[in-house]
Order: C-alpha cells, then sequence, then structure tokens
C-alpha cells in the first residue's frame, strides 16, 4: 500500500479547474492539458528515421531531427484556415533547433519520454499482438506433445493443488478487458493517462483506477503464483508449468482484448469468474481443514483418509 500510494503523480484536472484561485497561465496550461491530453513542457521522443520541422512563418526553412532525439513542446497554436489540421505545435530540440508539426503527426511519430509510455508503446500495436498470438500457439503445440508422452502439471487441465495460478489468469483477462474498454468507450481517458502515466490509482478517472489496481494485482497474484509453483513441484515440472502459466496468460489477454472489441469480452469474462468461483469452492470452501501429519485437504476433522492420522 505504501508503494501504491508514492508511486508516480495524479492528474484531477477537473477538480483543479474549479479552483478560483488559480491564475490564468495556469488555467491555460491545464485547460489545454485536459482538452490535448499534452501540455507545453511536455518531453517526447522522435520513432521515425527523420523528420522536418517547419520554420514557421518561414517559407521553405526547415530544421531536421533524427531517430532517437528528444524534444519539448514549447507552444500550441491553432490555425483554423489549414485545411490538414488546425492543431500546429512547436518542438524545440535545442536553442538553435526549433520548429513547428501538425498535431496528427506529433501524436503518429513521436512518443513521450516518460518510461511508463515507453513500454505501453512497445507492447502495443497489431503486429506485436500477432506475433504474440503465433508465440503462444508454439509454446502451446510443444506443451501439448510433451504432455502426451508423459503428463505433466499445467494451468487449469492438470492443475497443482493452489488457485493463484488460475486467479493471475483471471486477472490479466480482467484487465485486458478493461483495456479494451477504454479503447472502445473512453479514449480520450487513455489519451490522457499515455501522455501523463502513473502507477498510483488514486485520484484518476474510475475506470483507469480499476485498471491500475489490476496492474499492481498482476504483480501480487504473479509473485505469490511462482511462490505456489515451486511449493508444490519440483525439477523439470517447474519450468514446464511456468512456461504454460505464461502462455495461457497472454493467451487470456489477447483473446479478451479480441472479444472485448467484438463485444462478447463482457460474457467471456463472467463466465471465467464463474467458473473460478466453481474452483474456489470445489477446492477450497469445501476443505476448512488440512491434516497434521501429510497436509491433505480434509472436510470434516477425524482420520485423515491418506495417512490415517486422528485429527481432533
Amino acid at each position: 500500500m505504501v508503494l501504491v500510494g508514492l508511486a508516480g503523480c495524479h492528474y484531477p484536472y477537473q477538480r483543479l479547474l474549479q479552483n478560483e484561485g488559480l491564475g490564468k497561465a495556469t488555467r491555460d496550461s491545464l485547460t489545454m492539458l485536459y482538452e490535448r491530453h499534452y501540455a507545453p513542457g511536455v518531453n517526447l521522443e522522435l520513432m521515425v528515421d527523420s523528420l522536418n520541422l517547419a520554420c514557421l512563418p518561414l517559407q521553405n526553412c526547415t530544421n531536421m531531427i533524427h531517430k532517437g532525439d528528444r524534444v519539448v513542446v514549447a507552444e500550441i497554436r491553432k490555425d483554423t484556415t489549414d485545411v490538414n489540421d488546425s492543431i500546429w505545435v512547436k518542438l524545440a530540440y535545442s536553442d538553435g533547433v526549433q520548429g513547428w508539426v501538425y498535431e496528427k503527426d506529433l501524436k503518429s511519430l513521436f512518443v513521450p519520454t516518460d518510461s511508463i509510455s515507453q513500454a505501453i508503446h512497445a507492447f502495443s500495436g497489431s503486429n506485436k499482438a500477432v506475433l504474440a498470438f503465433m508465440m503462444t500457439i508454439f509454446i502451446a503445440f510443444f506443451l501439448v506433445r510433451d504432455y502426451q508422452r508423459e503428463p505433466f502439471k499445467l494451468v487449469w487441465f492438470n492443475d497443482i493443488d493452489s488457485l493463484y495460478p488460475l486467479f493471475l489468469c483471471l486477472v490479466v483477462a480482467f484487465s485486458a478487458t478493461l483495456y479494451e474498454t477504454m479503447q472502445l468507450f473512453a479514449p480520450d481517458t487513455w489519451e490522457t493517462f499515455y501522455y501523463n502515466p502513473t502507477f498510483s490509482p488514486f485520484q484518476l478517472p474510475t475506470i483507469l483506477t480499476l485498471f491500475i489496481g489490476s496492474l499492481w494485482l498482476i504483480i501480487i497474484a504473479t509473485i505469490t503464483a511462482v511462490n505456489e509453483v515451486f511449493r508444490h513441484l519440483s525439477g523439470w515440472s517447474i519450468p514446464y508449468y511456468l512456461v504454460g502459466l505464461m502462455a495461457a496468460c497472454i493467451f487470456c489477454y489477447l483473446f479478451f482484448m479480441l472479444t472485448t472489441h467484438l463485444y462478447l469480452g463482457y460474457f467471456f469474462l463472467a463466465l471465467f469468474v464463474a467458473m473460478f468461483l466453481r474452483r474456489l469452492w470445489l477446492r477450497t470452501l469445501r476443505y476448512p481443514y488440512r491434516c497434521g501429519q501429510c497436509g491433505h485437504k480434509l472436510r470434516t476433522k477425524g482420520v485423515c483418509p491418506h495417512c490415517h492420522a486422528l485429527n481432533n
């Protein structure tokens, strides 16, 4: 809870704009940040080979920057007479290298320098999703082939006596559903988060609070699931199970993103939750006791059917 509370910054723009004590410059900056999702002072990195910055209002004058160069947003202007894009953004690479670009080019060619935004950019894109899906199918093929030769523990099918690996898959599915929901119904909220990322779930829109909270829960569930795997398995069963768990998480992420985009993900998520609760009931709630000698689950106190020890 301390890590969650101290990590990142917040962007409670609507509350701040209601503060009557704000100066005009501060209010204008916050309004620009709320409307355009970024503001002067934001640091960006160029992702293409090169780009010419226009030296407006001079004609036929440009300053070239190259891939990896970092610039800062210096000014934002609106030109309603421009048929291509009404918003021009001034970028500064150095005192002598400055210029203007269209806002649409800025959003497509630049990435914020924040590490969270860089990670979002690295894991986004249809090509990366297809590659991850193909990798998951490849891993699943070899796991099934080896499982047919010699059965070993696999998440869900031949699972260990722990619900944490399945719970991790459920949280990943929930996060993927939330992410795609934002893309469908609240793209502005996600874009604001992209340019102003944070790991803190406080003072954010509700859907972002749930999404950031689910990411923290993924970290906690991953640590717990790995610990459970090492506690229940040994030898080569551990890497087999962990690879299968990784493939299951990737599959859940891609499957629920795709189905949520088709508005079917909510049904599948509800079905997943029902299946998890059923397994929780069968494996945990129906067996409130454990044998004091062998550790097996017991429905009632008395003689253990596994080691025949008496449990009072």
